[in-house]
């Protein structure tokens, strides 16, 4: 790295984008159930919000590796970490942008609108690869290397923050502070009270923020260029195979949509559900083979002739995709109607079926979930001592569990069912001195414990059933350095590049909230949630392989 002054300002500015990045994710959460009450949509189709946006990231991160490997040098030092992020911001800013002609004059039930919806979405998030990619060795750039993990700490911190307050916010925006009953919601769009317009000032607002992160990175001369001046490593074979998922991906999504084709479509769920297990055998199984096949050329296939490389880019597409997952589908298990006693609507966990803005303090706690693990595991980055760590540990979660329940009470929402919820942050806290700062050891707990919680969110119900898949929020939140620490290991000279593959798995986020989407069409929301136990069994058994692959080195 060169140029590693101190730029307070720079860091300044990064930790506002990575608020942007949590703020608009987390509000998928409440903007996916409006759009399936907006625009008349399944649950597969709700979750194609979700694929947009992250799907955005596998692409933009493929297309920056493709460009860069014929080029034979690296297209992000070329620009420079500064430049990357600005057009990443413009990127973005134009996609906001798009999102007001896209819905301009859209009306209750016109799905085909809900397309341009998606698109810029895509565009938003395609901006948001550029940022992720040339943000975090900015971050590293701007001061002492040694202390580059304590500002990556503090922004993601902050991008955390994002997700706790992007809820809260969408939802007021979109239904005011008064709580609607869903028959109540349904009537407000359909007499206009409540309308697409709202999306559209919402999203010229970000985009005009956007644009003034842009403008600051641009006009601040004091800023470094900041690049990476190490070897660019060429992957001809890995490029061509990620490329060639890519065609066999699209072809699969294609004729996916096909089915929603035509006026009254009546689209062949089984059929979209093949296909959709069909991407998952893509991915997993292709990168499996990649492995096998990188043993007889491993300079053509680079970084993914380790193991523990192909393995964790798995994990990180599981790990991301039931971190989406569980709050997308969230919404639709606590609207849906199961039964009606004595006129009274219950939803499949034997609650009282709620309002999308009822959910919303619910869906700020699963995002709050993962700010309260990931300020704990950023306590060890300080090198307290071993006395002040332990109190550190106990306090600093429940201080984040407090801010998340100011939050949402402030802005007018009921928190007093949720401190029960006080005692799954007691066995996170647990789980933390379990793993005593192992990342094998922390990453398999914690992938047990999200186990046990889908289990029994699956067989129990009520509030038990509820807290049991939200606390999925604590056990994936120290998840992401746990997999990438174990993924990178002993990579070497390949550690930028394995980094970068690692990345382009964010598409998990793309592929498996539809999986469960369309399952929950078929067999219902609340069974659909048997998809995050495999998620996070897969994440144990990638915790025991990469014990195994690096006790024998």
């Amino acid at each position: 790295m060169i140029e590693n002054k101190n730029h307070k300002q720079a860091l300044l500015t990064l930790v506002t984008v990575f608020f942007f990045w949590g703020f608009i994710a987390a509000s998928n959460g409440v903007f996916i159930p409006f759009c399936k009450s907006y625009f008349n949509i399944d649950q597969f189709q709700s979750q194609l919000v979700d694929f947009a946006f992250y799907g955005a990231y596998y692409f933009g991160a493929l297309l920056l590796f493709i460009i860069s490997n014929f080029r034979g040098s690296d297209i992000i030092n070329k620009w420079g970490y500064k430049n990357t992020i600005i057009y990443g911001l413009l990127l973005s800013a134009l996609g906001a942008a798009i999102m007001y002609p896209a819905v301009n004059g859209a009306q209750q039930g016109d799905s085909d609108v809900f397309y341009y919806v998606l698109g810029a979405f895509f565009i938003v998030a395609l901006g948001f690869s550029l940022q992720q990619t040339a943000a975090n060795p900015f971050a590293i750039s701007l001061g002492d290397p040694e202390k580059g993990s304590s500002r990556l700490n503090l922004a993601g911190g902050v991008n955390s923050f994002g997700t706790a307050i992007g809820p809260i916010i969408v939802a007021l925006i979109l239904f005011g502070t008064t709580p609607k009953s869903g028959e109540e919601l349904k009537l407000m769009i359909s007499n206009g009270e409540i309308s697409l317009s709202t999306i559209q000032y919402l999203y010229l607002a970000v985009g005009g923020l956007f644009l003034a992160a842009a403008a600051l990175f641009f006009f601040s001369k004091k800023l470094p260029e900041a690049k990476d001046n190490s070897e660019f490593l060429k992957a001809p074979k890995a490029m061509n195979f990620l490329l060639i998922v890519t065609v066999l991906l699209t072809t699969c999504f294609y004729f996916m949509f096909a089915e929603y084709k035509g006026e009254n479509p009546e689209p062949n769920d089984s059929f979209i559900l093949q296909l959709t297990i069909l991407t998952l055998i893509i991915v997993a199984g292709g990168l499996l083979l990649s492995n096998i096949l990188a043993k007889k050329d491993k300079e053509s296939w680079g970084a993914m002739q380790y193991p523990q490389l192909v393995l964790g880019m798995i994990a990180i597409f599981v790990y991301v995709g039931v971190e989406v997952t569980i709050q997308s589908n969230l919404g639709e298990l606590l609207k849906f109607v199961n039964e009606i006693k004595d006129g009274v609507k219950y939803n499949s966990l034997g609650l009282v079926a709620m309002s999308d803005r009822e959910i919303t303090p619910l869906i700020s706690l699963y995002w709050g979930s993962l700010m309260i693990g990931r300020w704990a595991g950023a306590i060890v980055v300080f090198n307290p001592s071993a006395k002040l760590k332990t109190w550190l540990y106990i306090l600093v979660p429940y201080f984040a569990f407090g801010l998340v329940l100011l939050l949402n009470s402030s802005s007018g929402f009921d928190v007093s069912s949720l401190f029960w919820y006080a005692i799954l942050v007691a066995i996170q806290i647990a789980g933390f001195f379990l793993g005593k700062d192992k990342p094998t050891s922390t990453l398999k707990i914690f992938g047990v414990l999200g186990v046990i919680a889908m289990l029994i969110g699956l067989f129990s119900s009520g509030y038990i059933a509820l807290f049991a898949f939200i606390s999925g929020g604590l056990f994936c939140s120290i998840m992401w350095p746990c997999i990438f620490a174990l993924s990178i290991k002993g990579l070497g000279k390949y550690t930028s590049q394995g980094s970068s593959f690692l990345i382009m798995m964010i598409l998990g986020g793309a592929i498996i909230p539809p999986l469960q989407g369309k399952l929950a069409d078929i067999i219902g929301i609340h069974q659909s949630y048997w998809v995050t136990v495999f998620c996070f069994l897969y994440l144990i058994i990638f915790a025991e392989k990469t014990k195994r692959i690096f006790s024998k080195a």
